[in-house]
């Protein structure tokens, strides 16, 4: 159940965050009550929280209020906790803040969602590094690229070199190896995850090398890895060796009780 402060939200309390967007979030995945990558994602709500709010969050509150949501919900289950402030305004976002903590479980996917097919395109996020509420602009990418016949879209910046999707991580395989593209994006928690155990390097990958890569993928708490079909013109395998191994070490990683 969707819960504001640990009770049912109304839907008069959730007016400001839809009105005005001033907010940051984080996905986690529950699984049996454990979430692989638990810590990271408090350490992203609290330091999103000092950024945003300029004030210090509670996480073990932030856990009993995880908890108390997902109470009636299936053991697997996707949640989303935004931190908000429905006291700030249009015209005085810069008062004290005191963020609420809005909880919203969804069902997790019951199987596999297909490769991406993606359309490249010039965007760069606003504040990249904070996983912030403001996502209209990522969004409108993403339905430009579905009105032409694509499933996504992945930015890249002003030198050609791929960055990130709407609300999700990139990385490649060249070289027989796992390539992190390397920009301004938002750190992902699963990325890194991936990093610290399967491994791999950060490097620029521009779409003057497209052609020459063996494969590409996505990452995101929501799904873990996907692959991606294609990028433009430019089509990949979507049965590559790499994706086994990545997917194998991430159900490997032990979830962290909530």
């Amino acid at each position: 159940m969707q819960q504001l402060d640990g009770a049912p939200a109304d839907p008069a309390d959730l007016a400001p965050l839809a009105l005005l967007g001033f907010g940051h979030f984080t996905t986690i995945d529950v699984d049996a009550g454990r979430v692989r990558g638990l810590g990271l994602h408090l350490d992203r709500l609290a330091r999103d929280t000092r950024e945003v709010f300029d004030v210090d969050l509670d996480l073990d509150l932030v856990r009993h209020r995880i908890r108390s949501a997902i109470a009636d919900e299936p053991d697997r289950v996707v949640v989303r906790i935004t931190l908000f402030d429905p006291a700030l305004t249009l015209v005085r976002p810069g008062a004290d803040a005191h963020p609420r903590i809005l909880v919203t479980p969804r069902p997790a996917l019951a199987h596999a969602p297909a490769p991406l097919r993606l359309r490249s395109t010039p965007f760069g996020r606003q504040e990249p590094r904070i996983k912030h509420t403001g996502l209209f602009a990522a969004l409108r990418q993403r339905r430009l690229a579905q009105r032409a016949g694509f499933d996504d879209a992945i930015f890249v910046d002003p030198w050609g070199r791929l960055a990130e999707g709407p609300t999700w991580n990139v990385g490649v395989v060249a070289g027989g190896e796992i390539v992190w593209a390397a920009g301004d994006a938002l750190p992902g928690v699963t990325r890194a995850l991936l990093e610290a155990h399967a491994g791999g390097r950060v490097e620029p990958v521009g779409r003057e090398r497209l052609g020459a890569l063996e494969a590409a993928f996505a990452t995101s708490s929501g799904v873990g890895v996907r692959p991606i079909a294609s990028i433009d013109e430019v089509s990949f395998p979507t049965d590559h060796p790499a994706f086994d191994t990545l997917r194998a070490t991430y159900a490997a990683i032990p979830g962290e009780p909530l």
